[in-house]
């Protein structure tokens, strides 16, 4: 039986215990709290400086930049022209879900993903969205597979507690522009001699839609709220 390699959504960077109880403790307040949406994304920005040595020894670290796409993306889709945090978060989440090691490398794979991240380095997470594909190793044994994949949506919404905090407090969102989006699907992956798999998939994503502006990729929650 053909051994089946990691998905590329399900491969994150690995945190020390202490980092992920205080990422997950901020994204709960951001959604409580929209104010603290903003302060959630300075706060990581922050805390990814103050830890930049021991962040270095893992192998999925990224700088805090994203990458230009100077290379090209391969098969990675360019970010969408559209205005509107759910419709962004969808299309967001396919690209997530989405991947070709037989035409793209990890560079192009990082850099296409790179393309859909905020300028604004202040509210960007880069390291939540770069954290999803695999280090380089695994990253060629799956292009040894021609591993692939293709994400489907379902349907996206905002969190309650999202919409509850937006209701309260309307104007608190026009600091960053920064909502909160679940996205449901489903994603399809397939190997060379007909291997294959299909798995549900939900993620909570950061977008930041300033009027008049396209939308954009400001990070991944670490876990997915409802």
């Amino acid at each position: 039986m053909q051994k089946r390699f990691p998905s590329l959504s399900g491969y994150g960077v690995t945190w020390s215990a202490n980092k992920r109880v205080a990422i997950v403790a901020l994204v709960i307040t951001a959604l409580l709290i929209i104010a603290a949406t903003t302060a959630w994304f300075t706060g990581r920005g922050e805390h990814s400086e103050s830890t930049s040595a021991p962040s270095q020894e893992s192998s999925s670290s990224p700088s805090e930049a994203a990458p230009k796409p100077a290379a090209g993306s391969g098969s990675a889709p360019k970010p969408p022209q559209i205005s509107e945090p759910v419709a962004f978060a969808k299309a967001a989440a396919a690209m997530l879900w989405s991947y070709d090691t037989r035409d793209t490398d990890r560079d192009q794979q990082l850099a296409g993903m790179g393309a859909w991240m905020t300028k604004e380095t202040k509210y960007a997470d880069w390291a939540s969205v770069s954290g999803q594909v695999p280090d380089p190793l695994l990253w060629s044994r799956m292009a040894d597979q021609n591993q692939h994949a293709t994400g489907t949506v379902t349907e996206g919404h905002y969190p309650g507690a999202f919409k509850q905090a937006l209701a309260e407090d309307p104007s608190a969102i026009t600091e960053a522009y920064i909502y909160v989006v679940t996205v449901n699907g489903r994603q399809q992956i397939e190997w060379k001699k007909g291997g294959g798999g299909a798995e549900e998939r939900a993620v909570t994503l950061a977008v930041q839609c300033r009027p008049s502006h396209d939308c954009r990729l400001a990070g991944i929650a670490p876990s997915v709220t409802q």
